[in-house]
């Protein structure tokens, strides 16, 4: 039990520190004027391409359909949960769930400036986006419209040590209740265990539902 904990606060800390360092390269492109197969080509260096409407094939439908709602009340967002996936930790910005063979589904809520540039940070996220899938580090990228809200839709190439964490993961912005914020969504487990949830991931993503 004292290894499992030992894990999740591990993984936990390797998503905080992503997360921090996709929030500066997002902030960094205000400054600048610089699904899963492999769905994305090269896009027009002035914007980012076009968003595709989150489509589950038949076997991710049947999971949504089977799933359990589960909702984020503070920021007005649900999502189909499989079966046995249980709370980990949910406050106002940090929305956490686990499986029994230890995938996750981690959501982290960020409020940005008024001011903060949200069209020019997702192209940002894009570009650096489609530079890994060049370098080989993402196995898939495309821009994504799921239940009204675009972002950036990912998948990661196996880890070169397969036990080190895998994910497929959504980032985009929204305005909620008066404020800018960036949305993060991801969904992850070690490289080992990657496939055998490789529709349960889209699946999650694609569940999701806003509060209009």
């Amino acid at each position: 039990m004292k290894f499992i904990s030992l894990g999740i606060i591990l993984f936990v800390m390797t998503f905080c520190g992503r997360t921090d360092k996709l929030k500066q390269m997002g902030s960094g492109g205000s400054n600048s004027n610089s699904s899963s197969s492999n769905s994305s080509s090269s896009s027009n260096s002035s914007s980012a391409a076009a968003a595709d409407k989150a489509k589950p094939s038949s076997v991710q439908q049947a999971i949504i359909d089977g799933g359990t709602e589960t909702k984020w009340e503070d920021q007005g967002l649900s999502w189909k949960l499989p079966s046995g996936w249980k709370k980990m930790d949910v406050k106002k910005e940090s929305f956490n769930y686990q499986s029994p063979d230890n995938a996750f589904l981690l959501v982290n809520i960020s409020t940005m400036s008024d001011s903060f540039p949200m069209d020019v940070s997702m192209k940002a996220y894009y570009d650096q986006a489609m530079q890994q899938l060049k370098n080989g580090k993402y196995e898939s990228v495309r821009m994504v419209d799921i239940d009204g809200i675009t972002g950036v839709e990912f998948v990661e190439a196996m880890p070169e040590d397969k036990s080190g964490p895998r994910r497929h993961q959504w980032i985009a912005y929204r305005t909620y209740l008066g404020q800018k914020q960036q949305l993060n969504v991801m969904t992850s487990t070690k490289g080992t265990n990657f496939d055998k949830h490789s529709d349960d991931f889209p699946a999650i993503l694609y569940s999701m539902k806003v509060v209009k």
